[in-house]
Formats: structure tokens, C-alpha cells, sequence
């Protein structure tokens, strides 16, 4: 992450029950409780960037991506209800847009301390942190609330970018295991990034096939 002039970069991952982030120089992130999260002095100094964990996210090629029809090609992806809000950006790198809703988040206790920023979803950051990634096997997950969010690119084409609802940590190795076969990509002799805290344990399954575990 660039630090923007004198403040850090630090990117807070919300949920409706925990909250993580990471800063720069940073190597480890944690779960906090959303009393915990803001009390800290260097997230109130920081350039403080949101994301939450929302699986109503789709991309879609710029060349069939209507404006109007924004609500329906997402609804075509997920489940929606008739009030919520849908938002979109470009992503020029793939030469798609994402299209997604954040309702439902709000009941998060950490949303009115933030309700000032910029808030967007998991997925679409996870998109981003590939610049950062300078591997040709790119592997970048986060691991929240029942779902394994996942992108999968070499080089700069993007392969997969989704989300699968998981019953544990097991299960979440199984859909990126699954994705890499399908794309007949080596773990051994790769890397996988991760946006969210992991456990000891569940780093050390994941260095049993992984070539290494960073966080991002």
C-alpha cells in the first residue's frame, strides 16, 4: 500500500460481527471488536480505506454493460431484494465493471463511525490488490463470516473473481484448490495472498501445499 502524503494507508475489512485491518509496514492483521478498531490512534490519523464483506458483486464486460440495467444484470448473479441499492465502477484493467450492493451492512456496529468514507465491497479491493501482486500467479482470498472471497489471474488476465459461501476453513481450501485444478496452476509452486487473519492452523494447511502465505 502507497502511503498519501504524511498519513499511512490502512484498509479496515468489516463485517456484521468483526472487523480486521492492515497497515503499512504491517505484516499480521487481527479480528478487533468495533469498540477496539476506532480507539486506536493510528487508524484516526490514517487514510482509512473500507471494505466490506458483500457477495452481491459481478463483473461485467464494459461492451455489455448497460447503466440502466445495472440492478438486473446483478440481480441475474444474486439474490437481491426490491430496495437495495446498486453501485458500479469501471475496472479498466479487465476491461469490465463491477456492479454490487452493500445493503445490509449498515447493521454493522462499526458503520456510523465510518459512514463518512468510502465504503466498497470485498471483492472489488481484493481486484486492486493485484497491482501489488508482481507474481504471474496471482491467488488473493479473504476468509469472512461463512464465505471465502477469491480472485485468480495470470499475468494480467483475470481468471475468476467470486465468491462461495463455505461451511469452514476446510471447505474454503477446497474451492481454491478446485479453481487453481480448473486452471491447471501449480500451489507448489505458488503463492497465496490473504486479506484476512488466519489461524495458526490454518496457515500451516495452507503452507502444506502452498509455496507461501502472505498477507496483503
Amino acid at each position: 500500500m502507497q502511503v498519501t502524503g504524511s498519513k499511512k494507508k490502512i484498509s479496515v475489512r468489516v463485517g456484521l460481527t468483526a472487523f480486521c485491518y492492515k497497515a503499512d509496514g504491517c505484516a499480521q492483521s487481527q479480528w478487533l471488536g468495533a469498540d477496539r478498531v476506532f480507539s486506536r490512534k493510528q487508524l484516526q490519523d490514517a487514510d482509512v480505506e473500507i471494505s466490506v464483506f458483500s457477495h452481491k458483486f459481478a463483473l461485467i464486460p464494459e461492451n455489455f454493460f448497460r447503466e440502466e440495467e445495472a440492478g438486473k444484470m446483478l440481480s441475474s448473479a444474486v439474490v437481491m431484494a426490491e430496495d437495495e441499492k446498486v453501485e458500479y465502477c469501471e475496472v479498466p484493467d479487465y476491461g469490465a465493471v463491477a456492479v454490487y450492493s452493500c445493503s445490509g451492512i449498515e447493521k454493522s456496529p462499526l458503520m456510523p463511525q465510518v459512514a463518512d468514507l468510502p465504503v466498497r465491497p470485498e471483492l472489488l479491493c481484493i481486484l486492486e490488490a493485484m497491482h501489488r501482486v508482481e507474481d504471474y500467479n496471482k491467488i488473493i482470498a479473504s476468509v469472512a463470516e461463512g464465505r471465502l472471497y477469491l480472485a485468480i489471474a495470470q499475468g494480467n488476465t483475470l481468471l475468476l473473481a467470486t465468491s462461495y459461501e463455505i461451511a469452514d476453513f476446510t471447505t474454503a481450501e477446497y474451492h481454491i484448490f478446485y479453481a487453481l485444478k480448473k486452471f491447471q496452476m501449480n500451489p507448489e509452486l505458488s503463492t497465496v495472498y490473504l486479506r484476512t487473519p488466519l489461524s495458526a492452523s490454518e496457515e500451516m494447511s495452507l503452507y502444506n501445499y502452498f509455496k507461501s502465505v502472505e498477507l496483503i
